[in-house]
């Protein structure tokens, strides 16, 4: 079940939201040092995390799923927010360089027909990165932040899920370490919780991050599904549907059979 987006920026904007933000996106940005000149998605609630590449990347996007909501982002620029179906991304195929999957690994439904749309519009030497809630972390346990919901997984349960759908896992890492409490002396404290468990408490922390490219031997025989899919923006909640192809009816005879 997906978190609504509203809970999830009221979070971020409190000092336990920007602390555990900055833990995190510390890490992806060791995973990612450098995407200069490359088109960035993030799908989920990936704002937080997107912000550090706006600078330096060719195209940046963040698609919310219709089951959270979208907000605007950036405030200050023109915004580059989309709301779509997680099964029906409204974006070209092999559009993608960088994927990142913040809030939405755990929270979908329907997670094999995620996974194929991403799939379908990461390039074919695209890198995907999922940070979900680590299922032996406290963080999980706990509902006073947004990684205390949906389904949470171990670093292997996440793996073997990435190679059921078309990825092939490279790297891994891990981030939160602190407690989840909105104490200021353990706020303040996040740093050296985050090093000392990055050194002895790696199974512990409070997400688990994945990065893994994509098996394009294995996209020959995934057949495509039929997609209309809708780029609703903030504004008016304008909806433009895509182009889908006319479906064969099933029912139709062949000429001269009886």
């Amino acid at each position: 079940m997906w978190t609504d987006v509203v809970d999830l920026r009221d979070f971020y904007d409190t000092r336990f939201g920007r602390v555990a933000r900055r833990m995190i996106r510390r890490r992806i940005r060791e995973e990612w040092p450098d995407v200069r000149g490359q088109s960035v998605l993030g799908f989920g609630y990936a704002t937080p995390y997107l912000r550090p590449f706006l600078a330096e990347a060719g195209r940046v996007v963040a698609a919310m799923p219709a089951g959270q909501g979208v907000v605007h982002w950036p405030s200050e620029a023109p915004f580059r927010t989309i709301l779509a179906d997680e099964g029906e991304l409204p974006l070209p195929d092999r559009s993608m360089d960088r994927v990142l999957l913040v809030h939405s690994v755990e929270c979908v439904e329907n997670l094999r027909h995620m996974m194929r749309e991403i799939w379908r519009v990461m390039s074919d030497s695209g890198r995907l990165l999922a940070v979900v809630p680590n299922r032996r972390g406290v963080w999980a346990r706990v509902d006073n932040n947004p990684f205390g919901h949906g389904r949470p997984y171990t670093a292997a349960q996440l793996s073997h899920l990435l190679r059921d759908n078309l990825f092939t896992p490279v790297a891994s890492a891990n981030a939160l370490f602190m407690p989840p409490s909105r104490s200021r002396v353990m706020l303040s404290a996040a740093t050296a919780w985050e090093n000392l468990g990055a050194r002895w408490f790696t199974h512990f922390s409070g997400v688990v991050m994945i990065e893994a490219t994509k098996q394009i031997y294995a996209g020959a025989g995934v057949r495509a599904l039929s997609r209309r899919a809708y780029a609703v923006v903030p504004q008016g909640l304008e909806r433009r549907p895509l182009a889908t192809p006319p479906i064969p009816d099933s029912t139709t005879r062949r000429r001269g059979a009886r």
